[in-house]
């Protein structure tokens, strides 16, 4: 007994980085199934899948497609959150790997519409629905077990690690499609598609090894050594923490809507509407994943010395004066100016808003609901932002005659109300001082008033003045 307690502390000083880096590494690997997925969207499902629309219809139908994705995630965020606050972080992070990376595989196996008709379709959208709820419950426990192994004054960067997974993820689904892009078009067309989603299958066995070896997160074994284990979370979340939910699906939906709209909207508006070569597109997209994958942490680390909040609204300010400039250097059709357009979208201003949410939203919940209510708030953020972006970014496309302009109206009105949003969350020193306070005085800072008042364990008084 006494030579295992003297092995914990140095275990203790490890797990963060071995929860970090697991965390950026699995979820890089469940990004690459979700983003070779929207790829494939914007550049070969409508034809394979819908051949007898418009282009202009076979990529809103395509869209569709890739958007119940989104409508999926937050029923799995619902799903293993009250798993993952009952059962553990850990063992859903392994469950969610298998059912993201198993439908990726069998997409890549699908007869198209050629041979079974719209049928092709219909398991299309089953299979995302699928990987949408895998996406809807891997990324809280991916995040928390990032957050809760780190130590006080670093959460910020350690948090940071699963989210720069997004660069990685995004750059590895377009690698994959741009190689596969360089075929002649009938062999991409007819099988050179299926490669990338084939290749899930090597990422899924590395993603398992890995998260293997990742201890229980400290926070949950806190929570069922004090048997404050919670019957149905997502009612206490619901119940006792609308407003930080509120908060946090809208604040979060402007910075998903314009990372979608980025990375795949983009795609489709440059390659039909511009008439620029894909492959173009596919590198400068491969360069912004790149750069998130350093920007990222950086911003994580600022993140730390700035408080999480701050950063956040920074990044909305960024995006802001950006949305209308960004399509300008677009419709240029410079090589230059949209390669910086993709690179600054992807790789600069999402890291800014990006960043700072593991440690922001994770503290607006309670450990044992924490899981719960940090998958439900931004997987509905989710649908709000990125699954319906692209679809209202093309029908805006319509409406405006081909001109974006209206499209730059959509995205800076949703970052205003973002940043009014996000102004009621709780500052980062009144968090800290809170916690604080209740540490000195020997309360469970996860307590609600409501529940110290019936306690009796501190005057509530003094409570809510902090």
């Amino acid at each position: 007994m006494e030579q295992v307690k003297q092995q914990n502390p140095q275990q203790k000083k490890s797990s963060h980085r071995l929860a970090g880096i697991s965390s950026m590494v699995g979820t890089t690997i469940e990004w690459y199934d979700f983003f070779i997925y929207g790829a494939a969207a914007a550049l070969v499902f409508n034809k394979l899948f819908f051949p007898n629309l418009d282009p202009l219809s076979g990529v809103l139908a395509a869209f569709a497609t890739y958007a119940v994705g989104f409508i999926g995630r937050p029923l799995g965020g619902i799903v293993f959150g009250h798993y993952g606050d009952k059962i553990g972080r850990k063992s859903m992070l392994l469950l969610t790997l298998l059912l993201m990376g198993i439908p990726t595989v069998l997409i890549g196996l699908l007869p198209t519409y050629e041979t079974i008709g719209y049928w092709a379709a219909f398991a299309l959208v089953l299979l995302r629905f699928i990987q949408g709820m895998a996406m809807g419950g891997e990324w809280g426990g991916a995040v928390l077990m990032a957050v809760e192994h780190a130590p006080e004054g670093k959460k910020g960067f350690w948090g940071s690690l699963p989210q720069a997974s997004t660069g990685g993820g995004l750059m590895l689904a377009s690698i994959a499609l741009w190689l596969v892009s360089l075929l002649p078009e009938a062999a991409l067309f007819s099988w050179g598609w299926r490669l990338p989603f084939l290749a899930s299958i090597l990422l899924l066995g590395v993603g398992w090894y890995i998260r293997m070896k990742v201890p229980e997160s400290p926070d949950f074994e806190k929570v069922k050594e004090k048997a404050k284990e919670v019957k149905i979370p997502a009612f206490r979340v619901l119940r006792d923490y609308p407003k930080p939910v509120l908060r946090i699906i809208v604040a979060r939906a402007a910075e998903n809507a314009w990372f979608y709209m980025a990375s795949t909207f983009t795609l489709a508006y440059t390659t039909t509407q511009l008439g620029i070569p894909r492959a173009d597109i596919l590198f400068a997209t491969i360069c912004g994943a790149v750069v998130i994958m350093f920007m990222t942490p950086l911003c994580g680390h600022l993140s730390d010395k700035v408080g999480q909040r701050n950063m956040f609204m920074f990044g909305l300010v960024v995006l802001a004066l950006y949305c209308y400039p960004f399509f300008m250097m677009l419709d240029t059709k410079d090589p230059i100016w949209v390669w910086t357009a993709i690179v600054l979208a992807i790789g600069v201003v999402f890291p800014l808003m990006y960043a700072p949410q593991a440690q922001l939203f994770s503290r607006q919940f309670p450990a044992e609901i924490r899981y719960s209510g940090i998958s439900i708030s931004v997987q509905f953020a989710g649908v709000l932002g990125g699954g319906l972006a692209p679809l209202i970014a093309t029908k805006l496309l319509g409406v405006g005659g081909g001109s974006p302009y209206l499209i730059s109206l959509y995205i800076l009105g949703m970052t205003l109300i973002a940043i009014i949003c996000t102004s009621f969350m709780p500052r980062d020193r009144d968090v800290l001082q809170h916690k604080t306070f209740m540490d000195n005085n020997g309360v469970d800072p996860t307590l609600t008033n409501n529940e110290i008042a019936s306690k009796g364990a501190v005057n509530k008084a003094l409570v809510d003045k902090v």
